[in-house]
């Protein structure tokens, strides 16, 4: 006998996934090598190119004469190396391959160069195993981490934080602390203030058994699972319109690091060299584990501040209109410096960026987000952020926290970008 559909029991759904459209005018997520040597990269006047190290090397020996040994003296005294690819590969040394027929240069490793300075100090973008720009889930899901920690805090009394974990007595204990404490500790503080209680003090319950303890097995953020992007790869696309719009474009750019003088005037503290993508549009997937949130209870009796995904997400905007507000009021109140150490520090463009009252991005990612974006800081008294800046990183006193940004020129040596700022769309609406 056949069952009639109608009473074919169904499987419980216990997950939420939402596939997501992320997008971004320019980002940057470093990679584990903060700098690269002089020999690590070559720039012309319009690229960046950065070679395979090995494909480099049997290329070289290939050629024969000295140019291997050259190549490594040139690693000793990390020198520049465009001189010895023109003599081993001539002219057009960026189409060279090696012995075995592999590019030296992967189309995957060339970069726009978005400046006429010479480039110094390079800092890469983390790129997957394949050589590709990516954007790890890790970063996304502790942004979003962030986020959570800095609802929770904002919204005590609606999700019955325990009174020792509280933003007054936060304020207190770092108080106390500041001062006291080396950098090792200083990594850790916050967990032993606050993260560790809010995410992890919790009794897991699971098929009737309970496990009590603290640590990353009692961590309620293991219900939720997010994958890396897939990779950025440098495509056009087509608006509704039928223009075609380059996405996904590998930029080396120059991001000024600016600060003010008392008087609110523009100061120019230094240029980076930075690795960075344009028009970032690319896809990740977001899980929550609804049957392996529903076993978390706090010891303390705290609500758990999300029971799904659109809530989660709710949160993260939540916290950037928050960034968005604070950075709004602090462009507003900076003055243009035509004349900062050699540096137009015209921030006009970036006003207007943050010119819409209501934040129209999703969440701040990597390089660039800051101490607001990274921490709680928003939630504490500015008073204590200044102190907390003081100790753990750079001096300056009498100026808020953070005191320093980073904005993006283009080719025209106009500050025309802000760095992390990302939009999610829901690809299943």
């Amino acid at each position: 006998m056949v069952v009639s559909p109608d009473f074919t029991l169904k499987k419980p759904d216990f997950y939420q996934s939402k596939k997501i459209l992320l997008t971004s005018p320019i980002l940057h997520i470093g990679s584990s090598v903060s700098r690269l040597n002089p020999f690590e990269y070559v720039q012309t006047d319009r690229k960046v190119y950065l070679p395979s190290q090995e494909a480099l090397a049997k290329g070289l020996l290939a050629q024969g004469g000295r140019f291997f040994n050259d190549y490594i003296q040139a690693i000793e005294e990390r020198q520049d190396i465009t001189g010895l690819l023109k003599q081993a590969f001539g002219s057009e040394w960026w189409k060279a391959k090696d012995a075995e027929g592999c590019p030296i240069f992967s189309k995957e490793a060339v970069s726009q160069k978005l400046t006429s300075e010479r480039i110094t100090d390079l800092r890469p973008m983390i790129r997957n195993g394949m050589g590709q720009l990516f954007i790890p889930g890790s970063s996304i899901k502790g942004a979003i981490r962030t986020a959570i920690t800095y609802y929770l805090l904002k919204h005590a009394d609606l999700f019955q934080l325990p009174s020792s974990k509280r933003v007054s007595e936060i304020e207190k204990k770092l108080r106390e602390k500041l001062g006291k404490i080396n950098q090792n500790q200083q990594k850790f503080l916050d967990d032993e203030l606050f993260m560790d209680s809010l995410f992890s003090e919790f009794h897991l319950t699971y098929q009737e058994r309970n496990f009590p303890g603290k640590g990353p097995n009692t961590d309620f953020f293991r219900a939720i699972k997010i994958t890396d992007s897939a990779p950025l790869l440098e495509s056009t696309i087509k608006t509704k319109k039928g223009q075609e719009i380059p996405v996904n474009i590998p930029v080396v750019a120059e991001v000024v690091v600016s600060s003010r003088f008392p008087d609110y005037l523009a100061k120019y503290k230094a240029s980076i060299y930075t690795e960075m993508v344009r028009n970032i549009q690319t896809e990740f997937t977001i899980t929550l584990d609804t049957e392996m949130l529903s076993w978390f209870t706090h010891k303390q009796g705290m609500k758990l501040p999300f029971s799904n995904l659109d809530e989660l997400l709710q949160i993260c905007q939540e916290f950037t209109q928050e960034q968005w507000d604070y950075e709004h009021d602090y462009w507003q109140e900076i003055k243009n410096n035509p004349q900062a150490s050699g540096k137009n520090l015209d921030f006009n463009y970036i006003r207007e960026f943050y010119e819409p009252e209501k934040c129209p991005y999703s969440l701040r990612l990597g390089w660039g987000s800051g101490m607001n974006g990274t921490t709680i800081g928003l939630c504490l008294d500015d008073e204590l952020r200044e102190d907390i800046r003081d100790t753990c990183g750079l001096k300056a006193p009498g100026f808020e926290a953070p005191k320093s940004r980073r904005t993006v020129m283009n080719t025209k040596g106009e500050i025309k970008f802000v760095p992390g700022w990302v939009k999610f769309k829901n690809l299943q609406d």
